[in-house]
C-alpha cells in the first residue's frame, strides 16, 4: 500500500515535458532567459493574489529582457501564471466546506433560472402570442428573440464591467446579483397584466436587461472565487443544473400552458428570490473597498466592448464563435419547440386548437423527462471525466457532433418518436457540452483581472446566438411555411461550431 501523501496541485500536476507543445516549450525557454538591467524585487509574502503578482511584474524593466530580439514576456500569458491552483483569483483559499457551499449556490442558480427562462420563453410566451395574434406568431417570436438578444448582448458586457469596477463592503458582485433578480422579476410579473404585443416586447427587453444585470456578475464570480483545481468539476455541476433547469422548465411550462398568468407570476418570484438565496448560501464575500480599480468613466466602460487582443486572443475568438454556433443551433429548435410540435410533428393529426395544445403539451412533457435523464447522466459524469483525462476541447467538440445527430432525428422521423429521439440524443450531447464548455472558456481567458468583461463577451454566444437562431428559424418558416428545414439548418450550424472548437490551440 502506497501511503505517500500527495500534495494537491503540486505532486499531481501533469508532466509539462509531455503536456506542452513545441511552441509552448520554446515560449517557456525564452521566459527562462535572464533579463538585463532589471530592478531587484524584494520577495513578498505568498503568491496567491494575481493582482499583487501582476503589480510586481509591471515593476520589472522588461524592455531589455531579451536583448536584440525585441521580444518581452507577456505578464498576462498563461506561461506567467504562477498561482497556486488551490487558490482562487481573488486571493482566497476556499476550504472544502466553502467549495460545497459555492457548488450548491452556483448549481441552484442555474436550475432556478433555467426553469424560469425555458418555461416562459419556450412555452408560455409562444402560447400567449399564439392566443393574442396567431397570424403573427412566427414573426413576433422571431422579433422578440432577436431584439431581446441584442439588448441582452450589450447588457451582459456593460454590467460585467460595472461589477469589475464596483467596490463595496459586500464585494464587487453581491449587490448586482441581488438587485438584478428583483428588477427582472418585476418585468416578468408585468407581462401577466397585458395582452399588447408592443408592451410585451418592452417588458421582455426589460427582463433581458435586468437578468444580465444579475447574471454577468454571477458568471464572473466563478472566475473570482473558484480555484483552477475545481473549475472542471464545478462547471460540470453547473452544466447539470442548467440542463435540469431547462428540461424541468419545459415540463413546468407544459403544465402551466392553460394558466399563463400564474406561470409568469411564478417566474417573477423565482427571479426575485434566487439572487438572495444564492448569496446566502455562498460564503460571505469580503469587502473590496481597498482594492485598486480603474476610474469608472465613459471611456473605461466603452473599453468593455473592445475584445481581447494579444496573447490568447486567437483561442478566445474560436471559443466565442464556436459556442455561438452551438447555442444558435440549440435555440433554433428549442425556441420554436412548441410551434414545431403543433405545426410540424402533429400537422396531420386533425386536432382542433384546444386538442392540439393539449397534445403538444403532453409531447413536451415527455421530451422533458427524457432530456432530463439523458442530460443529467451526461452532465454529472462529463466534468469529472474531463478533469481526470485532462481534456476540454475534444469532448466539447464531440458533444456538438452528438447534438447534430440528435437534430437529424425529427427530420428523418416525422412523428412524436422523432422528437423523443431528439430529446435523448441531443439532450445527452448538450449535457456534455454544458458540463465542460464553461471550464474550456475559463482556461482560455486572456486576463483573469478582467474576467467580468471577457466572460461578458464570451456570453455573447448565449445572446447573439439567439439572434442568429431566431433569424434563421423564423426566416425559414416564413419563406417556406414549414418547420422541417429548421433541422438541417441546425445541423450545419452546430457542426460549424464543432470545427471551430477544434481550432483552439494549446488545450486538449
Amino acid at each position: 500500500m502506497n501511503d505517500k501523501f500527495v500534495r494537491p496541485g503540486i505532486d499531481d500536476r501533469p508532466d509539462y515535458g509531455k503536456a506542452l507543445t513545441a511552441e509552448q516549450k520554446e515560449a517557456v525557454s525564452r521566459l527562462a532567459e535572464h533579463p538585463q538591467n532589471t530592478k531587484t524585487i524584494e520577495p513578498i509574502d505568498g503568491t496567491s493574489s494575481a493582482t499583487r503578482q501582476a503589480a510586481r511584474m509591471d515593476e520589472t524593466n522588461y524592455s531589455a529582457a531579451i536583448a536584440g530580439r525585441g521580444e518581452v514576456p507577456d505578464p498576462e500569458s498563461a506561461m506567467m501564471d504562477m498561482r497556486d491552483p488551490m487558490v482562487a483569483s481573488d486571493g482566497s483559499r476556499p476550504s472544502a466546506a466553502d467549495m460545497i457551499r459555492l457548488g450548491i449556490g452556483f448549481t441552484l442558480s442555474t436550475i432556478v433560472t433555467g426553469v424560469v427562462w425555458v418555461s416562459l420563453s419556450s412555452i408560455l410566451l409562444p402560447q400567449l402570442v399564439d392566443q393574442i395574434a396567431p397570424d403573427q406568431r412566427a414573426a413576433f417570436i422571431g422579433l422578440i428573440n432577436s431584439v431581446g438578444s441584442v439588448v441582452a448582448l450589450f447588457s451582459n458586457i456593460i454590467f460585467g464591467t460595472f461589477s469589475d469596477l464596483t467596490r463595496s463592503r459586500f464585494g464587487k458582485r453581491t449587490l448586482w446579483i441581488c438587485s438584478g433578480g428583483v428588477l427582472c422579476g418585476l418585468c416578468a410579473f408585468g407581462i401577466s397584466f397585458t395582452r399588447s404585443l408592443p408592451v410585451i416586447l418592452l417588458l421582455w427587453c426589460g427582463m433581458q436587461v435586468f437578468y444580465n444585470w444579475m447574471n454577468a456578475p454571477f458568471c464572473a464570480s466563478l472566475s473570482d472565487r473558484v480555484p483552477d483545481k475545481f473549475r472542471g468539476t464545478l462547471s460540470s455541476f453547473m452544466g447539470g443544473g442548467g440542463v435540469l433547469g431547462q428540461t424541468a422548465g419545459s415540463l413546468v411550462g407544459s403544465l402551466l400552458i392553460t394558466k399563463i398568468n400564474l406561470g409568469f407570476a411564478i417566474g417573477a418570484l423565482g427571479f426575485a428570490a434566487i439572487g438572495f438565496i444564492v448569496v446566502a448560501i455562498w460564503p460571505a464575500s469580503k469587502s473590496n473597498l481597498d482594492e485598486p480599480r480603474a476610474e469608472m468613466s465613459v471611456k473605461n466602460i466603452l473599453k468593455a466592448f473592445i475584445p481581447p487582443v494579444g496573447a490568447g486572443a486567437r483561442n478566445f475568438y474560436f471559443a466565442l464563435i464556436g459556442r455561438m454556433m452551438m447555442v444558435a443551433g440549440y435555440q433554433m429548435i428549442t425556441g420554436y419547440q412548441l410551434y414545431i410540435i403543433k405545426y410540424y410533428t402533429l400537422s396531420d393529426s386533425g386536432l382542433d386548437a384546444d386538442g392540439l395544445k393539449i397534445k403538444a403539451a403532453g409531447i413536451v412533457a415527455t421530451m422533458s423527462v427524457i432530456t432530463m435523464v439523458a442530460s443529467l447522466l451526461a452532465a454529472f459524469t462529463a466534468g469529472p471525466i474531463s478533469d481526470y483525462i485532462g481534456m476540454r476541447k475534444i469532448p466539447v467538440s464531440l458533444a456538438a457532433v452528438l447534438f447534430a445527430i440528435g437534430a437529424a432525428m425529427p427530420w428523418i422521423f416525422h412523428n412524436a418518436m422523432g422528437m423523443y429521439l431528439f430529446a435523448a440524443i441531443a439532450g445527452f450531447g448538450y449535457g456534455v457540452y454544458n458540463a465542460i464548455d464553461q471550464a474550456l472558456n475559463l482556461s482560455i481567458l486572456p486576463n483573469p483581472a478582467e474576467a467580468g468583461k471577457d466572460l461578458g463577451i464570451l456570453n455573447m454566444a448565449n445572446t447573439l446566438s439567439s439572434v442568429i437562431g431566431a433569424a434563421l428559424a423564423s426566416g425559414l418558416v416564413m419563406a417556406t411555411n414549414n418547420y422541417m428545414l429548421i433541422f438541417p439548418a441546425c445541423i450545419v450550424v452546430v457542426l460549424l461550431g464543432s470545427v471551430l472548437i477544434l481550432c483552439i490551440r494549446g488545450v486538449k
